[in-house]
């Protein structure tokens, strides 16, 4: 039996063993960065708790959320930075506090031919992470915004397993691209449609969300 429980259902014991003698543990806690716009990637991060929060950042320091990174799972972009050698073009942020195991990039080539279940892995996560990035691009090129905020408060609350959420307008609006005048807007629109409930910083889904 492995360290890391889970990791009995997702890899072979010869694999296992490796990646607790070759990975590294971190724990970080909420807020905290694990992966910066322009910095080397020399490691591929698999979340054994807690959530990440991976988005883009443009010209004038606006994020756009591109997907979490769940227990479990690991970064596409991380690894395609890895594959190519070049510096990362996402920020991974901890949604919450989040054990994550580094792998590094030698190990990422070396396993790819070595077992099966981590080319598997690689793959079901290249496959999963384009997937959502589709349903990001067709949010933005065909949803409306305030359709796009109920998706994007759906999936907050799916991620932190709670109706309650921690946030401010701003940071909504800082994720979503757009200003915080017109979150507030929508969601007063939502709160008048009792939809929601607000507080300072604190939003509560309502069941007919």
């Amino acid at each position: 039996m492995s360290t890391i429980p889970a990791f009995d259902y997702l890899f072979e014991p010869a694999l296992i063993k490796e990646m607790e003698k070759e990975g590294r543990r971190v724990h970080l806690d909420a807020g905290e960065t694990l992966l910066e716009i322009g910095q080397p990637v020399q490691t591929v991060p698999i979340v054994l708790a807690g959530n990440v929060k991976v988005s883009r950042r443009d010209q004038e320091g606006r994020e756009l959320l591109l997907y979490y990174i769940n227990p479990m799972e690991s970064c596409a972009m991380s690894i395609n930075c890895c594959v190519q050698k070049v510096p990362s073009e996402i920020k991974a942020t901890a949604e919450e506090e989040v054990d994550v195991l580094y792998i590094p990039i030698q190990k990422m080539d070396e396993w790819m031919m070595k077992y099966v279940t981590w080319k598997n892995f690689i793959l079901k996560t290249i496959s999963i992470r384009f997937n959502e990035l589709l349903r990001t691009i067709d949010q933005i090129a065909f949803q409306k915004l305030d359709e796009r905020l109920i998706r994007y408060l759906k999936e907050k609350s799916k991620v932190t397993g709670s109706t309650v959420l921690n946030l401010s307008h701003e940071q909504i609006a800082h994720e979503l691209a757009t200003s915080r005048v017109v979150i507030s807007r929508l969601l007063k629109v939502l709160e008048n449609q009792q939809k929601v409930l607000l507080y300072r910083n604190q939003i509560k889904l309502l069941k007919n969300l």
